[in-house]
């Protein structure tokens, strides 16, 4: 065991094992979830927009490849049955209302365009869960992107601040001197990092100390230097009902806090807008309880919801869109609704874009099926680790998209990580997860 040309045979395994079938696919899914975080437009707070309006040769051909790539992957090296896995009659249904909102849409080939790009980063995400064939795999995955993500956005605070920082002399001078790295706005930054600092404790957990701990530690900083207050106080209340219930034996507490979070959640946000006796006891103890005015988008989108409330106004057919910039601007309304681009809750978005029923759909997709995956997780280490490294990705840009709107949102990374969150509770709840045995 000592002789050296075991040595050798030890010390040449790690590099042969990049170019096995295995290394490889664990290599392209690596890639793909970078790539998709840092987008083909890093730095540029014009970034996101610029992926809408069918005129921006690089996000055309980045997000083509990242199909074309994502799409040969799954062919080549996926199993079958995980990626067959995947797919839920309530995410087909679920799509189905999406596709019909796009032929539904004011200007459907625009609309088309927009959500393609949606579609490839659902179809990113999940060839990002399939490709990796055990734990580790999937461990070595988490940790480069990680590193690249977070690591670009540190490097970006010193080498392109006024890209890597809020300034005076932007659209929004009031978050000046605020961090969001490569993304576009510190309300993408913030959430993003909220995320790696789960990855970072999931690989805490499951024995990778050292890269769990430095990974935890360097989102959580830069998280917190985004400003968000909402997000700062979400995610030890995420880390807390996931993983609080499970050390003391408890599992089933989770979706139960789960459950109570997310009606609490819905009750006193848009509560406090649509249901009478709420909003009169709003009005009473919390007459200055607007979310940052955002109460007031919400009454418009009710109002305007109720015009068609069955199929919605189409897909990227009503925020800055000519039907808003023709409304009247009252005075006294706190936001100018003429130049908003989402309602500021994701929930209320879905009904005014896919209408009603449409929403009833996404609640059962996003919010009910992760809850039963959840409870269905066999009673493995891995898969429970796992898992609850998922549950803690949902339970926060679920409880997050009450205040914010990123569902379907093209290539949205807080909305990329949701569809990772609610597609990896799915596999880790049908499958054990295979762990490499060391040698």
């Amino acid at each position: 065991m000592s002789s050296t040309d075991s040595l050798r045979r030890i010390e040449r395994a790690p590099l042969s094992a990049a170019f096995t079938r295995q290394g490889v696919a664990t290599a392209i899914a690596a890639l793909l979830f970078t790539v998709i975080m840092v987008s083909f437009r890093p730095f540029q707070p014009a970034g996101a927009e610029l992926t809408g309006d069918g005129g921006d040769i690089v996000n055309q051909l980045g997000f083509g490849s990242l199909g074309a790539v994502s799409i040969f992957a799954l062919l080549a090296f996926a199993d079958p049955r995980v990626v067959r896995s995947l797919v839920s009659p309530s995410w087909a249904l679920m799509l189905g209302f999406f596709f019909l909102s796009v032929v539904l849409a004011t200007d459907p080939p625009a609309a088309m365009r927009a959500a393609s790009f949606t579609m490839i980063g659902i179809i990113t995400m999940a060839t990002i869960l399939v490709l990796p064939r055990d734990a580790e795999s999937f461990a070595r995955v988490i940790i480069f992107t990680a590193v690249v993500v977070i690591g670009l956005s540190y490097i970006g605070l010193v080498v392109f601040p006024h890209e890597a920082l809020h300034t005076a002399d932007s659209q929004e001078p009031e978050h000046a001197g605020l961090w969001r790295g490569v993304f576009t706005h510190k309300n993408i930054a913030g959430p993003v990092m909220a995320c790696f600092s789960f990855a970072g404790l999931y690989l805490f957990r499951r024995g990778q100390r050292w890269w769990g701990a430095g990974i935890f530690c360097a989102a959580m900083v830069f998280m917190l230097h985004t400003g968000s207050k909402t997000t700062a106080g979400l995610v030890p209340f995420s880390i807390m009902i996931v993983v609080l219930p499970s050390l003391i034996g408890m599992r089933l507490g989770t979706p139960i806090l789960f459950a109570l979070a997310i009606i609490a959640t819905a009750v006193g946000t848009l509560g406090i807008v649509f249901i009478p006796p709420v909003k009169h006891l709003a009005a009473i103890y919390f007459p200055d309880l607007t979310y940052t005015g955002r109460t007031t988008l919400w009454e418009f989108a009710g109002e305007m919801l109720a015009k068609r409330p069955w199929t919605g106004y189409g897909y990227e057919s009503f925020w800055g869109t000519p039907l808003l910039l023709n409304q009247d601007q009252p005075f006294d309304r706190p936001w100018d609704i003429r130049t908003i681009v989402h309602g500021h809750d994701g929930y209320l978005d879905i009904a005014v874009l896919m209408g009603i029923p449409a929403l009833c759909v996404a609640a059962y997709t996003f919010l009910i099926a992760p809850l039963r995956d959840y409870m269905r997780i066999p009673a493995r280490k891995e898969n429970i680790f796992l898992g609850d490294f998922f549950m803690m990705v949902v339970l926060f840009t679920a409880l997050n998209a009450f205040l914010e709107s990123f569902f379907f949102h093209r290539g949205d990374p807080v909305w990329l990580f949701f569809v990772l969150g609610v597609l990896g509770l799915r596999q880790v709840s049908l499958r054990p997860i295979p762990v490499r045995l060391s040698r």
